[in-house]
């Protein structure tokens, strides 16, 4: 892997309108981590591509989009984190926007006519979309400053979370030679990653790898002796006026739980249910924004970055494997605060 960049690019005269971008838009005064050097890769005047599993990972690809020529392309396989997404942006006061199936026909019209008009900055698309016929015209058309694949470990055969449509993307490649690509994901172990630079043909890209590490989110296991009780007692003692999230993978214990928690909920502690009165959408919308509410939730249900939830509870079953539990308990604490993992 050649990870040396060429000085005739002069990276550091680059940086500063990053800088600038990250403390005039999104409101940081420094990057963390990685996050510096993977936007300088990024949004320098040549053609290079990433592969980085690390966390603040949106602003690695949305620094970039803002600070190169075009409009950025984001892939990403969640309707409900996409609209979060690009409210959050609109707030900033970037100009994004989404193509996804919860569009009328002719609100896609439109914003496809944006962006042909060069008037949007960063577009999100789910994959699906992303390759077929009518959307790869839409962007022949128009110059694109970089694309930008989140949740890339979804391209794994062998991962807790795979998309088969994630295998396709590989036509960014071939499509759109001339384009800085970046693949992201907050858990990677070594196999999935090289499966991700495979996939994608990232096989030049250079490798951010940050630490597992959560040093904010304090690590629980409790012995099983009566879990509605244990469940309870933790949400009412420790967490009754601060978001949580209670995940499981079986329906029914987490259908158990809803129902248990909503017949005991506080005004303090409100549980919001599964979707039978509200969408996905509203419910992620109720949780990022409420510092009062319990989310009773099966392990597909994801947080958003805007806000994190303080404690995350495990049901009573293993997850398939180490990645797949810290995908879990990286929803919490996502701010730097304390947060807990409680599992019983």
């Amino acid at each position: 892997m050649n990870d040396v960049i060429d000085p005739a690019t002069r990276m550091n005269d680059v940086i500063d309108p990053a800088t600038r971008v990250l403390r005039d838009v999104f409101g940081y005064t420094s990057f963390r981590g990685e996050q510096g050097e993977v936007v300088g890769t990024l949004s320098v005047g040549v053609t290079r591509s990433c592969s980085c599993r690390l966390r603040g990972k949106s602003l690695c690809y949305q620094i970039p989009a803002l600070v190169r020529d075009g409009v950025g392309v984001v892939i990403s396989p969640l309707i409900a984190l996409m609209q979060d997404q690009v409210a959050a942006l609109r707030e900033a006061g970037v100009r994004a926007e989404f193509l996804n199936s919860s569009l009328e026909w002719h609100q896609q019209q439109e914003i496809e006519k944006r962006v042909r008009a060069g008037e949007v900055e960063l577009l999100y698309v789910a994959p699906e979309r992303l390759v077929n016929d009518r959307c790869l015209a839409l962007l022949d058309d128009v110059k694109i400053a970089v694309f930008a694949i989140d949740e890339a470990h979804c391209v794994s055969q062998w991962g807790h979370d795979f998309r088969p449509e994630y295998m396709r993307l590989s036509v960014l490649a071939d499509r759109y030679a001339g384009v800085p690509r970046i693949a992201l994901t907050a858990t990677a172990d070594e196999t999935t990653r090289k499966e991700i630079l495979a996939r994608l043909k990232l096989n030049d890209a250079r490798v951010f790898i940050a630490s597992f590490d959560r040093p904010n989110i304090r690590y629980r296991v409790a012995e099983r002796d009566n879990p509605r009780k244990q469940l309870l007692q933790f949400i009412q003692e420790e967490h009754a006026a601060l978001p949580a999230s209670c995940t499981a993978s079986p329906r029914s214990p987490w259908t158990r739980s809803r129902s248990f928690l909503s017949t005991r909920a506080s005004t303090r502690s409100r549980i919001t249910p599964d979707k039978e009165h509200e969408t996905r959408g509203e419910h992620l919308s109720r949780f990022v924004r409420d510092d009062a509410v319990v989310m009773v939730a099966t392990v597909a249900f994801r947080h958003g970055d805007q806000q994190a939830g303080r404690a995350i509870r495990r049901a009573p079953r293993s997850a398939k494997s180490i990645e797949a539990y810290y995908q879990e308990t990286g929803r919490a604490g996502r701010d730097g605060l304390p947060a807990d993992a409680w599992m019983i």
